[in-house]
Order: structure tokens, then C-alpha cells, then sequence
């Protein structure tokens, strides 16, 4: 089941199609053994004497019969050939590791594509050294052990532990390691080495199996000087067949042939076990970058389709303002907290409300009457004594008004401020796949707020001087709540005037007196006044007070209609027509013609986005043969 296509070489890498056959042991001497079982004109690689970083083999079984050979480091890709490979592989180590003995985390793939190998990958990890030598850092032991522990863990790595035959199986470090990962040995493969060496008790070791290899042993003669790899695989089969101990093994663990033939076995197997998952995942990225890819914005070809575009982009964004800002409807936006925007709006108008009447109460109860008595005493006219004159009544209107205008100003200031806010926020979202447009619809909500903004303080303004300028009112409650509050105008006087003659209490004495509808309020200071004037000064006050919540109540109702007036037309009329002026520019019609323009990130993200699919989709073809190809191969 040969992977040749750029597909197959993507999906090794980015979702193990080939798991990898993990192999090290503690002699440095793994290369001569595992690459006996290929031909030998496919590898050369056992010439190099130590592994320093993983040595990642690629075995490509293709047609031609010309050999391909490739090393693949540090994002380079260097051609070699089967004369040259081992001198490659030294150079390329150097590279990455330094030309001393140090080590190195980053792998060095070797491809190799030839007529005849089988479809293999295996990682050839450095052996262990526990004591370092000259050149070599201190922690070299903890290095290289990291780095087995980070190859082997991973469930779809297949195990090959290379074992020498003179070996105590049971204290052997690669095994410990191994069956820390691999607790079942389900995916550990022992290879035994230099048996002609050590036949005595090999048997009773591979037969008992102590240390738990889940995918047996297979037992193996290595080759040793020049022999060649014909030669040493006949020396080998005559070995196994005439020793009067290896003889005893059974053929099916001993043998190059056999581990070549294992190999392949256990590789195609997990690869069948894990190619359901490789699918799953080829399927769920691909999906991911296909709704990626069309959630990027239309590419527009035509002004028609721009201007289409604008139209159904700027209906969609007064349909969700008028929704947000005048139903009381977010559910386009649950989780933005600033979107309950009618229940915003009321907690606002409310809070207004509260700080124009917490003032007033304040200013009831300081200095009572006294601004009163002095405003009257200025207003004396040659006129009846018994009316309140209506130049006083102004003059304290006024000063009322002028003390309290801040609030209804800032509250102006403070609304279309949050307005403000919303309305970006609508049409960033809305606008977010059009950069040109979206800078436009941002320019337009910023000037045409601020121009509502400025209207409504202009307005609330003149509602403010109207107020100044006149005391008028058509609503029945100013009369009866005046009539209510003079009701007590005897009985404060009595108290003021009692106080002063019969305890014989001074001026500036603290006294206070308790006046319905207002409170507890000090009088010392009006002790010194006869009645007459304290009677218009009382009359006045409560004059004021009826009034002054008429004032109130009128601001605020009037506040609240030109409100929602003004958001009224800002969504209906105002809005979409602002947006098509700045869009539009002084140019006539050369927004639409940068609405086409694709923004170069949008178009980068769209060519990944499409090489990607592109990429997944020739994998997942790739995989699906490799899935034939098993079960043809079963059958």
C-alpha cells in the first residue's frame, strides 16, 4: 500500500496514517539488524556507528525502479543516493546536533522510495547512556530518556526493543521503559541480536517471556564485517537450522525474513485500528475549514452584487436595532450584557429621576424660607400686601432650574453615549465580512450620533430655558398639592412664633419643627420675623414645591418621548441613509467599487483555507485505498 502522493506525505505527518515503529536499545547497534531484512542495495544506513537524534525511515515501496532517496531537517530537503547515504546522514546530524556527541530533539527523516521495500516507518532513537563521555552534557541520560519516553508513548507507536541475546531480559532498562507506556506489551516487539553469540538459555528466555512482549520475540543474527547482506542472511538460516540449541527455537521467531514479515504484519494492523479515527478526524477538520470557509465574506464580482450585498446587509442591521433598541428583544445577543437595551434605557431614565428629586428634597429642607424671605424682600412693591409676587416666584424658579440642569444635560450625554456603543456593536458584527464597508458604517454611526446627540442637548437646553422663563401648568395636582401643604402654614407659624416669645429663645438658636410634605426643618433663624412674613414666605415655598414637582414629572416624561423619538428615526430614517452618503462619498458610487475589493487577509486566509481543503480531501482519498487495500489484502 505504497503513499506517494504529496497527500499521503501530509497525512503521515499530520495524522499518523503509518504509525511509527519505535526502536532503540542500549548498544547503539540497532541500524545493522533492522535494515538486514530489506535489500541491500535500499539502505545503507548501518554504516553510521550512533544514532543522536530520532532517525525518522520512510520505506516507500513505487514502481520505478530507480531508486529515490531523501533526507528531510530542519525544513530543508536534500536528494542523496544509496553510495552517500551514510556520509548524508552524518552530515545532517552534525547539522542538527552539533559535530561533537551531544543529542538532538529534532528528528532527521530519511525517505526511501524503491521497487521491492516494504510500507514501513520507523524511528530509530538514540540508545541509552547513563555515564556521559567527552562532549557529551552532563544530563545526557535524562535527555535521551525524554526523548524515548516522548516517541514511545503515544498509543499508536509500535514498540521494537532491541535486546541483546546476552541480556537479563528482566533488568533490562528499554524493557522497564517500555512496559512503563505499554503496561499489556500489546505494542512492544523484542528483536534478540547477536544469538550466535549467547545461545545458552535463549530459549527458556523467549519461551517464558517474563517481562510480558505482548507481539512476541524474534530472534536474530547480526551481520558483522563485510559480509554482504545475501551473505549474511544464509550464514543465518544455516545457523538457526544447525545449532544444536538455536535450532530448538521455533522457525515462526527467528529469522530476517520473519521480522521483516512481522513488521509488516503488525504496521498494517494498526494502521487498520486507527484508520476509523484518521477518518474521524480527516472528516471533523474538514468540515471545520469548510464552515471556516464559508463563513468568509462573498467574493463580489459586480457593483449589482455589492450594492445587493449593502442593501440586505444594512436591512439586517435595523432589523436587529429596532429589535434591541425599541422591542426589548437580544436574543441575537444572549450573552452581551449591554443589549437588554430598553431595560438600559429605563434604569437610566430612573436614575435620572431619582438625582432631580433627591435634589429637591435636599433643597426644601436647607435654609427654610430663608432664600424666600429674601428674594420678598427684595420683590416689595407699592402693591397689596397679600399676593406673592410673581417676579419673586420666577427668580426662584430660575435659580431651581439653573441648580439641577447638569442632570438632565449629562443624562442626555450619558444616553446616546450608550447608544452609541450599541449601534457600533450591531454593525461591526454585521459588517464584519466587508472591511470597506465596515469603515464606512463606523464613520456614519460615529457622525451621525454625535449630530443626534448635540440635537437632543440643543433641544433639552431650550426645554430648559422654557422652564425658566415661565410658570405654567394645566395640571389639576399643582392646585390641590398647594392647597395640601397650606394646610400646616398656621400651625408652623404658631410654633415658630411660640418658640421665639414664650421660651424667650434668641436668633440662630437651633430649633427644628417638623412641616408636613417637607420634613424636619430648623427654624432659629426665622424667630426674628413677624407673621405677615413669614406667611408670603411660607405661601411662596409651597408655592414652589407644588410646582416644582410638576417640573420634574414634565422633564422626565419629555425626556423619555423625545428618547425613543429620536432612536425611532435614528433606526428607521437616519441610519441606513448616513451609511450610503459615507459609502457613497464625493466620489458618486466608489464605496461599491471598494466593497469589491477583497482585504489582503481575508484573501490569504481563503487561499490556506482552500489549499487545506483541497489537501484533506486528497487524504481522505489516500486513506480510503489504504482501507481497500487492507481488506483486499485479508481477503
Amino acid at each position: 500500500m505504497p503513499l506517494t502522493s504529496s497527500a499521503s506525505s501530509w497525512l503521515w505527518r499530520k495524522a499518523s496514517s503509518c504509525p511509527p515503529l519505535l526502536l532503540w536499545e542500549t548498544s547503539h547497534l540497532a541500524n545493522p539488524v533492522f535494515l538486514s531484512p530489506l535489500p541491500a542495495s535500499a539502505c545503507r544506513v548501518d554504516k553510521v556507528s550512533r544514532t543522536r537524534v530520532p532517525l525518522v525511515m520512510r520505506l516507500q515501496h513505487h514502481s520505478d525502479p530507480q531508486p529515490e532517496l531523501s533526507l528531510e531537517y530542519n525544513g530543508r530537503v536534500e536528494h542523496t543516493d544509496e553510495e552517500n547515504i551514510s556520509e548524508d546522514i552524518v552530515n545532517a546530524t552534525n547539522l542538527i546536533a552539533g559535530d561533537k556527541k551531544g543529542i538532538s530533539d529534532t528528528p532527521l527523516t530519511l525517505l526511501v522510495k524503491k521497487n521491492g521495500v516494504p510500507d514501513l516507518t520507523m524511528v530509530d532513537l538514540p540508545g541509552i547512556t547513563r555515564v556521559p563521555v567527552h562532549g557529551q552534557p552532563e544530563n545526557i541520560y535524562d535527555q535521551i530518556k525524554d526523548m524515548i519516553m516522548k516517541y514511545i508513548k503515544p498509543d499508536e507507536s509500535i514498540i521494537l526493543n532491541v535486546l541483546s541475546a546476552s541480556t537479563d531480559f528482566s533488568t533490562c532498562e528499554s524493557i522497564s521503559m517500555s512496559r512503563s507506556v505499554d503496561k499489556t506489551g500489546e505494542r512492544t516487539l523484542a528483536v534478540v541480536t547477536k544469538v550466535d553469540m549467547a545461545p545458552e538459555g535463549l530459549l527458556e528466555k523467549v519461551t517464558a517471556d517474563d517481562v510480558d512482549i505482548g507481539l512476541g520475540y524474534v530472534c536474530v543474527r547480526n551481520r558483522i564485517r563485510d559480509e554482504t547482506y545475501e551473505e549474511a542472511r544464509a550464514i543465518a538460516d544455516r545457523l538457526f537450522k544447525t545449532h544444536p540449541l538455536l535450532s530448538k527455537i521455533d522457525k515462526s521467531m527467528v529469522g530476517i525474513q520473519v521480522l521483516a514479515d512481522k513488521l509488516v504484519q503488525i504496521q498494517a494492523a494498526s494502521i487498520a485500528r486507527n484508520l476509523p479515527v484518521i477518518v474521524k478526524k480527516i472528516n471533523d477538520k474538514l468540515n471545520s475549514y469548510l464552515t471556516e470557509l464559508n463563513n468568509l465574506p462573498k467574493s463580489l464580482s459586480t457593483v449589482a452584487e455589492a450594492m445587493a450585498t449593502f442593501m440586505q446587509i444594512i436591512g439586517t442591521s435595523k432589523e436587529s436595532l429596532k429589535k434591541i433598541l425599541l422591542m426589548g428583544e437580544f436574543d441575537e445577543f444572549p450573552d452581551d450584557q449591554q443589549m437588554p437595551c430598553t431595560a438600559r434605557l429605563v434604569e437610566m431614565l430612573n436614575q435620572c429621576s431619582y438625582q432631580l428629586h433627591e435634589r429637591n428634597a435636599s433643597d426644601s429642607k436647607s435654609k427654610f424660607l430663608v432664600e424666600e424671605i429674601a428674594i420678598l424682600e427684595k420683590a416689595k412693591g407699592i402693591n397689596l400686601p397679600n399676593f406673592v409676587q410673581r417676579n419673586a416666584f420666577l427668580k426662584i424658579l430660575r435659580g431651581k432650574v439653573k441648580g439641577i440642569s447638569g442632570i438632565p444635560l449629562g443624562f442626555v450625554e450619558k444616553v446616546w453615549n450608550y447608544i452609541e456603543n450599541v449601534v457600533s456593536s450591531v454593525l461591526m458584527r454585521k459588517t464584519g465580512k466587508y472591511y470597506q464597508l465596515q469603515l464606512s458604517a463606523t464613520r456614519a454611526c460615529q457622525n451621525l450620533i454625535q449630530r443626534m446627540k448635540e440635537r437632543s442637548i440643543h433641544w433639552m437646553t431650550e426645554i430648559l430655558e422654557m422652564e425658566k422663563l415661565t410658570d405654567y401648568t394645566c395640571n389639576p395636582e399643582y392646585v390641590s398639592e398647594w392647597h395640601r401643604l397650606m394646610t400646616e402654614q398656621e400651625t408652623f407659624i404658631t410654633k415658630v412664633l411660640r418658640n421665639s416669645h414664650d421660651l424667650g429663645l434668641g436668633p440662630h438658636t437651633e430649633i427644628k419643627i417638623n412641616v408636613e410634605g417637607i420634613g424636619m426643618v430648623e427654624v432659629g433663624d426665622l424667630m426674628k420675623y413677624p407673621h405677615v412674613v413669614l406667611s408670603e414666605a411660607f405661601d411662596l415655598k409651597m408655592r414652589m414645591n407644588a410646582y416644582w414637582n410638576v417640573v420634574l414629572k414634565r422633564l422626565i416624561d419629555s425626556m423619555a418621548l423625545h428618547l425613543q423619538l429620536s432612536i425611532s428615526n435614528l433606526v428607521d430614517k437616519d441610519l441606513g441613509m448616513e451609511i450610503v452618503n459615507e459609502l457613497m462619498g464625493p466620489n458618486h458610487g466608489v464605496g461599491f467599487e471598494r466593497m469589491m475589493e477583497e482585504p489582503p487577509s481575508i484573501a490569504v486566509k481563503r487561499e490556506k483555507l482552500i489549499k487545506s481543503i483541497k489537501k484533506l480531501k486528497e487524504s481522505k482519498e489516500v486513506v480510503c485505498k489504504i482501507m481497500d487495500g487492507i481488506v483486499t489484502f485479508a481477503n
